[in-house]
């Protein structure tokens, strides 16, 4: 695999009307999760990813399964588990495309994982472990599952990306705080953005945070910052590479997860930074544009026209 990940896939019921929750009456099933949506987009792509994971014996288990693995993502390590519910969310969308998620995901099949039923040859056969900071929110053993996976990463030379994508609908500032710092030692591609890194850190001042990060030994560390673009940190400062207008925003959910895909694409492509950041912002502001946690995902060639690369035809 040139990527793989470790991480919950859940049901997302999107409304079909904007507003509060509590006013909406019909939803769209689709399917969702922080880690599976980067995988849909590196698979997109044309890289060979894939997913460590637990969904229910159940049939929203079986669509997701069937479903990700029809995008040519890998499911080899992915089980369904009886007696457990597939994870469930229902968003919920406001005219400025902003929105608010509500889970429901305990007992989560995913609790069958433990660090000892890891597939170790599988993470080693890897180029790129990509985490994030959602799978250890869900309940605290899966902070040691991680933490056991980032060290067989560093034992056997496959690099780690890391998106802190911090919820706190799942856990508290300081267990986040707790858990992070203690994975970070293992990170070499820090994506994160700057209230992840407030957070972080606890301190809201930007030359301390740029000291604070200097202590660890990350290859490269990138500032997302939305429709602004994203930023390297680089001998000390902040390096920005300006992102893409976009006329309507429909949907944010999934705008990170992209990024981190086009982001891990040109790192394996051998891309300078800027480059892979460009490209990143790109399906960034692309995925905003469509509804849905991940159908806004682009291919290869959709990005290459996006960025005038390629010539499109449409008729």
């Amino acid at each position: 695999m040139d990527v793989i990940t470790i991480g919950d896939g859940m049901i997302t019921f999107d409304p079909t009307s904007k507003g509060p929750l509590r006013f909406v009456n019909q939803f769209q099933r689709k399917i969702g999760g922080a880690e599976l949506n980067v995988m849909l987009g590196c698979a997109r792509l044309g890289l060979r990813s894939g997913w460590i994971s637990r969904l229910g014996k159940d049939e929203f288990g079986r669509h997701i399964i069937n479903t990700v693995r029809g995008e040519g993502v890998d499911v080899s390590e992915v089980k369904l588990e009886e007696g457990y519910a597939t994870s469930l969310n229902f968003k919920e969308v406001q005219e400025s495309g902003a929105g608010r998620t509500f889970y429901y995901r305990l007992p989560s099949p995913t609790e069958t994982l433990t660090p000892e039923a890891l597939p170790e040859e599988y993470i080693k056969g890897a180029k790129i472990l990509h985490v994030t900071g959602v799978f250890p929110a869900i309940q605290p053993q899966n902070r040691q599952v991680i933490l056991r996976a980032l060290q067989i990463a560093k034992e056997n030379g496959v690099k780690v990306s890391f998106d802190p994508n911090i919820r706190l609908r799942l856990w508290s500032k300081t267990e986040a705080r707790e858990t992070i710092l203690s994975y970070l030692p293992y990170v070499d591609y820090l994506l994160t953005g700057r209230e992840e890194l407030e957070i972080i850190f606890d301190s809201a001042d930007d030359s301390f945070l740029r000291r604070a990060l200097s202590g660890f030994s990350f290859e490269q560390v990138i500032m997302k910052d939305g429709e602004k673009g994203a930023a390297v940190l680089h001998n000390g400062s902040w390096q920005h590479v300006a992102g893409f207008p976009v006329a309507k925003v429909v949907d944010t959910v999934g705008a990170g997860d992209g990024f981190d895909a086009g982001f891990l694409y040109g790192l394996l492509q051998g891309w300078p930074v800027e480059r892979s950041l460009e490209f990143a912002n790109a399906i960034g502001a692309m995925v905003v544009q469509v509804n849905g946690d991940n159908e806004g995902l682009p291919y290869l060639e959709e990005v290459e026209g996006f960025l005038g690369q390629r010539e499109t035809i449409e008729r």
